[in-house]
């Protein structure tokens, strides 16, 4: 019976096949290869702080593991997920007494480090330069924004990338060697699996042992491109829906409409809807695309935008996903101005740093006698009643407003014919103005 009760759960298979040696490290060759900066970190004999900036799946506690064993130093992990100050007190006093006893230098790992507030990471700062240990923190945010700048300043940044689908092959390769010689796999299931695992060997791993667990349910030897498909449900792609993943695919998207390439831009609509983003935020920066980046020189991009978007709200997924879609590649084939959005940001910028101007009398409404006695609205010009409905030479700007101009159309799409418009307009005001001298 106490057999029983202490009979440990096999470890998972990314824990088993954990690398015991860096040469066994499948990626990273920017960091890892000979003469790389990682590598010559490994061989100085001396350990640094650092900061492994990467997503999930590629390395990252590895690295710190094997660093600790490479300088035969104590290792000590924690989560700033499930970690607090108490933790932080206690892995200090570890790392004291690792010294004081054994004289053996100590390798604080962090993992998820950006999920410390700022005192919890200011906590470890004296340590790092009495050189109690070395500071690694692993994250999956950007350490610019997400790491506070006097431990950033400490610590040496490395960035680590997915795995490409050849490095994920051979560690689907090495997995069936060392763990699952009791499987065969097609090489569609191959490829479908590591399609699946999108870069992380965590996840590559995971589904591998998913699969074997179906497989010996189902008392199957060959997987095939089907069991794989109906065995393993599909995980969306990687990014945190507010993390740098995330506003970096939506920084595509929007440059891709920009760049006038409706099939990029439709590619990365779809890579953020696959990867689980909300479609009416999709939807909310498209509408903004619009404005920004088209505006004038083709108007119906807007209401075309904002028509999908409501046909969205009204279809919900999948079926209104087709109508954002559409609106997508609109935006994205449409003539391009930022004419609107630049002048509204000199407008804005003007008005911010102006005084306040008082509205002329004859743009004032006088809807009373008085305010008529007083001027308001005397020697108002009705447009309508003007020649081409356009009143040449008339002033809207306050009296003492100096010569300004916000807009100024491009010769593109629709805005070309607004720029004739407001040239013949120009110069109707320059003959009513030099008949008034």
């Amino acid at each position: 019976m106490s057999d029983l009760f202490s009979h440990e759960p096999d470890a998972p298979l990314a824990e088993r096949l954990r690398p015991k040696t860096l040469d066994e490290v499948i990626g990273q060759a920017h960091l890892l290869g000979p003469g790389k900066p990682l590598r010559l970190a490994f061989e100085s004999g001396k350990p640094h702080s650092m900061i492994l900036w990467g997503p999930p799946g590629v390395g990252k506690t590895t690295l710190a593991r094997l660093m600790a064993g490479a300088f035969d130093a104590e290792f000590i992990a924690l989560s700033a997920v499930l970690s607090g100050v108490k933790d932080i007190r206690d892995a200090i006093t570890r790392a004291q007494f690792a010294l004081e006893q054994s004289g053996r230098h100590t390798i604080l790992f962090v993992d998820e480090v950006h999920r410390f507030n700022k005192s919890q990471q200011d906590a470890f700062l004296p340590y790092v330069e009495q050189g109690l240990f070395t500071f690694i923190g692993a994250t999956t945010e950007n350490p610019s924004f997400e790491v506070n700048s006097a431990l950033l300043s400490r610590a040496q940044v490395y960035v680590l990338k997915p795995l490409s689908e050849v490095e994920l092959g051979q560690l689907f390769d090495h997995a069936i060697q060392a763990a699952l010689t009791d499987l065969s796999f097609e090489s569609g299931a191959k490829s479908l699996i590591v399609g699946y695992a999108d870069g992380d060997a965590r996840r590559l791993l995971n589904i591998l042992e998913q699969t074997r667990t179906a497989a010996l349910a189902s008392k199957v030897h060959l997987v095939t491109e089907d069991f794989a498909r109906n065995t393993v449900a599909k995980s969306g792609r990687r990014f945190d829906k507010g993390g740098e993943e995330f506003y970096d695919q939506i920084s595509a998207l929007h440059k891709s409409v920009r760049g006038t390439n409706p099939d990029a831009a439709l590619y990365w609509f779809m890579r953020m809807l696959d990867g689980g983003a909300d479609a009416l935020y999709l939807g909310r920066r498209m509408i903004r695309m619009a404005s920004e980046d088209i505006g004038l020189a083709d108007p119906r991009a807007l209401r075309l935008t904002l028509d999908a978007v409501e046909t969205y709200e009204r279809l919900g997924s999948p079926e209104g996903e087709l109508a954002l879609a559409q609106a997508v590649i609109y935006l994205a084939s449409a003539p391009k101005s930022n004419a609107v959005y630049v002048a509204y940001n000199t407008a804005r910028a003007f008005i911010g740093n102006d005084k306040s101007r008082p509205v002329p009398l004859h743009l004032r409404n006088a809807p009373t006698k008085l305010m008529k006695e007083l001027g308001y609205g005397h020697a108002y010009r009705y447009a309508h009643d003007e020649p081409e409905a356009y009143a040449a030479g008339e002033n809207y700007f306050p009296e003492d407003m100096p010569q300004v101009s916000f807009y100024e159309p491009t010769p593109r799409g629709l805005e070309s014919k607004i720029a004739e418009r407001l040239a013949h307009l120009r110069e109707l005001d320059a003959k009513a103005n030099k008949r008034k001298k």
